[in-house]
């Protein structure tokens, strides 16, 4: 919590806002954020109060999160009026919503309505202390009627139980989201005073995955996953029992990442890590890359937690998981999952969530990591309960929600249709690989196979070469490289004419035999030595790292092959997959 709390705004509420406001008379919505967790849910609904004159929304933090971090950004970013905690629990307002049961969402003045933050309610969370209406505060005290934990009953589940819903025996909140039947059904058994307040309205976050699956080769495409490659996921929970967590019977993480980079061939496998937001904004983002530097040169993509995880797991082809909502969901989408940390003792044994935990496959962290994907992928079968109990309304969580917030304002829906917004195509984001790689190759004729990893070579057939980027984190990698390489911009007036930047690194480093300049997704300029410039660019249904191609000519030529005056087109046998590269003098 802030030492000092900011002013209370004045415009468009506040004292003697009327005076300063050019829209009067609006109604006002309040959406409330715990965290950037939370405040990633609302983003979701926002939309569908757009275009309506009569709206204006607010947004405040209940500041009562342990996980503050990233909630300014966020509101700098959705640029609306900010009010302060205090100011906002004394100002009316005809609609609040929140997708958290932090702070005194009690105390509010207006109509509350509460949306999930994850796939339902699913995990156990104890009965919270007093002090802010964590929920609890104000509750029924034990021996009147409530369900207290360990008085004959095991710990509550969070967002459902008369611990996070009830204040003097009554629901505090106007309309508590549900997405399933399931989760209704589960209401009535723990807390069925709450059953009045609740309202099925499927699931918007799920939605918008299921509205960009026609998308899912340009999510691909912008995490730079070329044609035969998988893209491997893992994601996290947050606490000491998820993947990235070491409190659960095994610390998996510090040794799966450098294993992963080593036994996946690079071409083959493409790395992305999801966690989640308390991860990333708990720690600090500079802490998370520094604790994952080594992956993240190995090619790992650190994924947006708030912006572009939706298309990360759309794009996916196995997501490495725990008992997380973001590893459901990848299962309610058919995607295969491998379970690296289960967490059971942390979830409510009825829940959905809890079923898909003890019967999905695990991995085995010590077991050959290709051969596990491999064999996933091969006997995959989806689980039908992720699919069925995800949302009992797929594509309506829209119309079903507007519908529910109107109603509690009390106010004629909008005549245009309720929509939620796309999915954004992220920023194009390739891997980038500084850490050397150790290569092998067979050369037959024009063709050449290749197979590149980080650690140690992959273990195949074929002779070994070391290709090292020149931005590798030891310099003295580069003294033992057959291969030097980098990317960048063409005309990089940092580095001259990539001719004589070539030729510079041949100077430099009497090892290295080939020098190559990656400028674009298919195509790269080389210096080999005895031989001059060769230009390589991808043929027509090639596509792979330009940088293997470099490896490629490099193997072929020290195999005694030539590159005539008028050029020569390579095979390049990588992912499975047949490249031919056009290699001109």
């Amino acid at each position: 919590m802030r030492a000092v709390e900011p002013p209370a705004i004045r415009v468009p509420v506040g004292k003697d806002s009327d005076r300063w406001t050019s829209r009067t008379n609006c109604r006002r919505v309040l959406l409330v954020a715990h965290n950037v967790t939370s405040a990633g849910r609302l983003l979701d609904v926002v939309p569908l109060f757009h275009d309506d004159f009569r709206v204006q929304l607010l947004v405040t933090s209940t500041e009562s999160s342990a996980f503050q971090g990233g909630l300014d950004e966020l509101f700098t970013e959705l640029g609306l009026p900010v009010l302060p905690w205090n100011q906002a629990l004394r100002t009316p307002v005809d609609l609040a919503v929140s997708a958290s049961f932090g702070g005194q969402l009690h105390a509010l003045q207006g109509k509350l309505t509460v949306l999930s933050h994850g796939v339902g309610y699913t995990k156990k969370l104890g009965k919270p202390g007093a002090g802010s209406r964590e929920p609890g505060a104000g509750s029924r005290e034990p021996g009147a009627g409530s369900r207290e934990p360990g008085a004959g009953s095991r710990e509550p589940t969070f967002g459902l139980s008369p611990d996070w819903l009830l204040t003097d025996g009554e629901p505090f909140m106007d309309g508590l989201v549900l997405s399933h039947p399931e989760q209704l059904e589960r209401l009535r058994r723990v807390c069925p005073e709450a059953e009045t307040a609740a309202v099925l309205a499927g699931d918007p976050c799920f939605d918008r995955m299921l509205a960009a699956r026609p998308y899912r080769e340009r999510f691909r495409r912008a995490l730079g996953v070329r044609r035969g490659q998988r893209l491997v996921v893992l994601n996290s929970t947050w606490n000491p029992e998820g993947l990235f967590g070491n409190g659960g019977d095994r610390d998996v993480l510090p040794s799966l990442l450098p294993r992963l980079a080593a036994e996946l061939p690079t071409d083959d496998y493409r790395l992305a890590a999801i966690l989640h937001p308390n991860i990333w904004y708990g720690h600090g983002p500079g802490q998370i890359r520094a604790w994952l530097d080594r992956a993240r040169r190995s090619g790992l993509a650190l994924i947006d937690p708030v912006h572009a995880w939706r298309q990360a797991l759309l794009a996916a082809d196995v997501v490495l998981g725990d008992f997380g909502a973001v590893t459901y969901y990848a299962a309610a989408l058919g995607t295969p999952v491998l379970l690296a940390a289960s967490g059971e003792a942390r979830l409510d044994p009825d829940a959905p969530l809890a079923a898909f935990v003890r019967d999905a496959p695990r991995l085995d962290p010590h077991g050959a990591l290709c051969d596990q994907l491999t064999e996933l992928l091969a006997r995959h079968r989806p689980l039908t309960g992720p699919a069925q109990f995800t949302t009992s309304a797929p594509g309506a969580s829209a119309e079903l929600l507007r519908r529910h917030f109107y109603g509690l304002m009390a106010l004629p829906e909008p005549a245009a249709a309720a929509l939620l917004e796309p999915l954004p195509l992220p920023q194009y984001d390739p891997p980038r690989r500084t850490n050397p790689l150790d290569v092998r190759t067979r050369v037959r004729g024009v063709d050449v196979v290749v197979e590149r990893s980080t650690g140690h070579p992959y273990d195949a057939a074929g002779e070994t070469h070391r290709a090292v980027h020149e931005d590798t984190l030891d310099p003295g990698d580069l003294a033992t490289a057959d291969v030097i390489w980098r990317d960048g911009a063409p005309g990089d007036p940092r580095l001259g004419p990539l001719d004589d930047w070539a030729a510079e690194v041949l100077h430099r480093h009497p090892h290295c035999s080939l020098a190559a300049y990656v400028s674009g997704p298919d195509h790269c300029t080389v210096r080999a030595r005895g031989l001059g410039v060769v230009r390589l660019s991808a043929g027509p249904a090639a596509d792979a790292d330009p940088a293997v191609y470099a490896s490629a000519l490099h193997a072929w030529l020290t195999h005694g092959g030539e590159v005539p005056r008028g050029g020569t087109t390579l095979r390049v046998h990588v992912a499975d997959s047949v490249h031919p590269v056009v290699c001109t003098r």
